[in-house]
Parts: structure tokens; sequence; C-alpha cells
């Protein structure tokens, strides 16, 4: 993908969460249809689920929910593991650019935010940290936008 987007690594990012995105959208039927969830009360409960069933479920990982807002409107994943990372170095590259602004992993981001999408969830998904990086621990956070309404499609009763 660098390639293709002649090393415009926004662009690469932007192509990631698309591609997230839209495995999220499909993903949340699943994930309803095998755990049989029932609507979240709280953004809080909606962090838990995340990290404790979803991630657990299709990842085999269970992250950590940390640094939740006062307001109860934001919160931050942490990944001490990344499978997507595990067989992954970024490219050792005179362009500084590979550091600073390639997220490899925000395939997650786009599935996320495709996921809470589905369930009327309006959010902004992104990476603060990245072990690819050389952080410590991956760090991904989101902030709950707006709960869109739940509308019947013109035409449909």
């Amino acid at each position: 993908m660098c390639r293709d987007f002649n090393r415009n690594y926004l662009e690469v990012n932007q192509q990631l969460d698309k591609m997230g995105y839209n495995i999220g959208v499909r993903l949340i039927e699943e994930f309803l249809a095998k755990t049989g969830a029932q609507r979240c009360s709280s953004f809080r409960e909606t962090a838990d689920m995340i990290c404790k069933v979803a991630f657990k479920m299709f990842l085999n990982i269970t992250p950590s929910v940390e640094n939740f807002s006062q307001d109860g409107k934001s919160f931050s994943i942490v990944l001490y593991e990344n499978p997507l990372a595990e067989f992954v170095e970024l490219p050792v590259t005179l362009d500084p650019k590979v550091q600073k602004e390639l997220w490899y992993s925000q395939l997650y981001c786009g599935v996320i935010r495709g996921a809470l999408q589905m369930i009327q969830l309006d959010t902004d998904v992104y990476f603060v940290q990245d072990t690819l990086r050389g952080d410590e621990k991956t760090e991904i956070r989101l902030k709950l936008l707006k709960i869109l309404r739940d509308e019947v499609p013109a035409g449909e009763d």
C-alpha cells in the first residue's frame, strides 16, 4: 500500500481505516448474533463489551479500558499484545515520515468505528501510541461524538 500511494502515509492510514470500517459494519452482526448482547446502557459498558468480549472473541486478546474521561464520553483501549503487529517491523528507511505518520494497525480504528456506527454510536477512533513506533504499549482512543437516532428508512413503516 505504501508504494501504491507513493509513500503518502496519511493516505495509507485513511485506506486502512476505510478497510477496517467496512469490516466493522459487517462484524457487528456476527458479534450480536453470537453473543446475544443487548444495547449497552452507557459508554462505559460499551467500552467493557469491546475489550472483554469483542476483542476476546475475534482476536483472543483482552485489552484494558483506561483513562476514562470525567464526562464518560472518551476512553482508551490499551493493548499489551497486538496480533496485527506480532510479526511486523516498520521499515528502516531514510524517510522520517514512516515513524511519524504511518499507523500500521489503523485497521483496528476503522473496525471499531464501523461497528459502533452500526449500533448508533458516532465516534472518533484514533491511535495515541503504538509498540511498533517504540512506545511501551499500543493505545487507541475512542471519543463519543453523538448517539445517532434510530430512524426508519424512508418509505418503510
